[in-house]
């Protein structure tokens, strides 16, 4: 069985139904919208598919609004679970190619497809566990140059994105779970409000199963990135990544400094 969440706020109705419509294409037994919105206007969809389950809450962040569907999946005895944002949009084989490669590798807790923006561009969402300066740093300093040359790095450039890889945190806008390992290492972290709640669960589910990059499917991602044009998204950024590093170390955090030396060893990066 394979469930499916999206959660949503104040989410355009054309937006939110392109996702819809690419996730009923596919083989699912259910899709839970889970709505943070202050009104339920989008209870309407429900009456679209018997598939569909509509949940108004009270407004949880986006881990805390995925963690009822998760909830509710876990109970269904649902084998996979797949968090999707609501700018996302794909063809009708991505969900069931990804479950087969999760049927056919055991070890594998989560995966995702290669992320394109709606021109067909790459999207970099493959990354190293991160230090403070590569979430800090590309933010708020101003050496362009060496933050550039550091983020290709980071986002492991260097691999072409074209071969399945074993990678420590991937995107939140797209994740294929395993419930069996989910019961293991707990849902999202809800201290985190928006933004690190997807770095906090990959590390997690890294620590027990591998955390799988797979291009040989890809979605479509309407991404933007709100924290750099509203200051409230941006203090909600600034203060979950201060929680995700109070949690896993700052500076001196010897698993992190382990798990990248050892994803960069696999992947074949050389210093320059």
């Amino acid at each position: 069985m394979i469930t499916v969440s999206i959660v949503t706020f104040h989410t355009p109705t054309k937006l939110i139904t392109q996702t819809i419509t690419s996730i009923l294409k596919n083989s699912i037994d259910k899709l839970f919208i889970v709505d943070n919105s202050s009104n339920d206007s989008l209870r309407i969809i429900e009456k679209a598919s018997e598939k569909i389950r509509y949940i108004h809450s009270k407004n949880l962040g986006y881990g805390g609004g995925h963690n009822i569907a998760i909830r509710e999946s876990i109970m269904m005895n649902a084998k996979y679970h797949v968090v999707i944002n609501p700018d996302i949009y794909f063809d009708d084989d991505v969900i069931t190619v990804l479950s087969k490669y999760m049927d056919q590798n055991s070890d594998c807790g989560l995966v995702m497809p290669k992320v394109l923006y709606p021109n067909g561009e790459l999207q970099y969402l493959c990354k190293l566990l991160p230090t403070p300066l590569d979430l800090f740093g590309r933010r708020f300093l101003p050496f362009k140059n060496f933050i550039k040359e550091r983020n290709r790095k980071y986002e492991l450039h260097f691999t072409n994105y074209d071969t399945i890889m074993e990678v420590p945190y991937l995107s939140g806008c797209f994740m294929f779970f395993r419930n069996s390992i989910l019961k293991k290492v707990g849902l999202f972290d809800e201290q985190y409000f928006m933004y690190a709640e997807d770095l906090d669960i990959c590390r997690r589910i890294n620590k027990v199963a591998q955390t799988i990059y797979y291009p040989l499917v890809f979605v479509h991602h309407e991404y933007e990135k709100g924290s750099y044009k509203d200051n409230k998204l941006l203090k909600y950024h600034v203060i979950s990544v201060i929680k995700y590093f109070s949690k896993w170390g700052w500076f001196f955090d010897k698993e992190r400094h382990a798990v990248n030396k050892r994803i960069l060893k696999e992947l074949g990066y050389k210093n320059k």
